[in-house]
């Protein structure tokens, strides 16, 4: 029997912009007092693929108010996997550029893997690079990946309790499912992660005490797939007929979670500025040579701006 229906708390991004725009302020003046140049994030394109242009969009904006300098990288559709590590091998040298982010999806005949290979881990503020995810896995000091490093500090922001707690993440990419359960685990949580092959997904869902959804498929969390008083993720960003919405079914989830992300408004705020800071906490591995640096940033935010709880 369905539970009586429940006003779910919103966890908005912008609760949190606020302090993240502070974070970022500081950090990029501790930067530049150690004798460092101000922060440059390259975003590289090949070809136009509307999404990626899209993104970048949102990115500039983002990085307007911070504000961090953007460095529009774009190469031809023609290019070739050696074209490609060319460019990458020149971001990697050029010390005006801080972080660079290579947008996705590559055309078809371009292989990510080249991008994960030859791409800067000093410069990475994705965290898709070998070393950057076998740093995070490790529990080393890393540039972590925005989207999900964002999740866990909206999470911080509101007060939700993850040490102990029930974890279900649906979707293994290496760019959100992965790593999310990752900073999951480091945070004493114990995690499930489900995906196409997963039986009794439905069951699994509810026995959550935080469900977190990046399938990348509009609505695909109903109400029926979520314990009531549940803390539901929503990580999506599906393009459908009446806008943009997210992987979970809002209207109908709200009723039974106990707080949930809204699509557009959740997570997606939170993981721009986590990549404008990452860009800075790239000079700072650069500046020490190494990422065992990017601590230094994680250091001075902890001790110039504490953690604004809302409950």
């Amino acid at each position: 029997m369905r539970s009586l229906p429940t006003t779910a708390q919103l966890l908005r991004g912008a609760g949190l912009s606020g302090r993240l725009q502070r974070e970022i302020a500081l950090a990029t003046a501790r930067l530049t007092g150690l004798g460092r140049p101000a922060p440059v994030l390259a975003t590289v394109m090949v070809g136009s693929d509307p999404s990626a242009q899209a993104y970048r969009s949102s990115i500039l904006r983002t990085l307007r108010r911070v504000p961090i300098e953007h460095a529009p990288i774009d190469l031809p559709l023609s290019i070739d996997d050696d074209g490609l590590v060319n460019a990458l091998e020149r971001l990697r040298e050029d010390e005006s550029v801080t972080g660079v982010l290579v947008l996705m999806p590559l055309p078809d005949h371009l292989s990510p893997q080249v991008v994960y290979e030859h791409l800067s881990p000093l410069k990475d503020v994705d965290g898709i690079t070998p070393v950057n995810a076998g740093r995070l896995h490790m529990g080393l000091p890393s540039l972590r990946p925005s989207t999900p490093q964002g999740g866990i500090e909206l999470l911080d922001h509101y007060g939700v309790e993850i040490a102990g707690r029930r974890v279900v993440v649906i979707g293994r990419s290496n760019v959100v499912g992965r790593p999310l359960a990752s900073l999951f685990t480091q945070r004493h949580a114990t995690v499930t992660v489900c995906h196409r092959q997963t039986t009794d997904l439905v069951g699994i869902c509810r026995e959550a005490d935080i469900l977190a959804v990046a399938a990348g498929s509009p609505r695909l969390v109903g109400a029926a797939m979520v314990r009531p008083g549940a803390v539901v993720l929503d990580f999506g960003v599906n393009a459908v007929e009446t806008g943009i919405v997210g992987d979970v079914a809002f209207d109908e989830v709200a009723e039974v979670a106990g707080a949930i992300t809204p699509v557009p408004g959740g997570t997606g705020p939170v993981t721009a500025l986590v990549l404008a800071r990452n860009t800075v906490a790239a000079g700072f591995a650069a500046q020490g040579g190494s990422l065992d640096a990017v601590q230094n940033l994680y250091d001075m935010v902890a001790e110039l701006a504490p953690t604004d709880v809302v409950h």
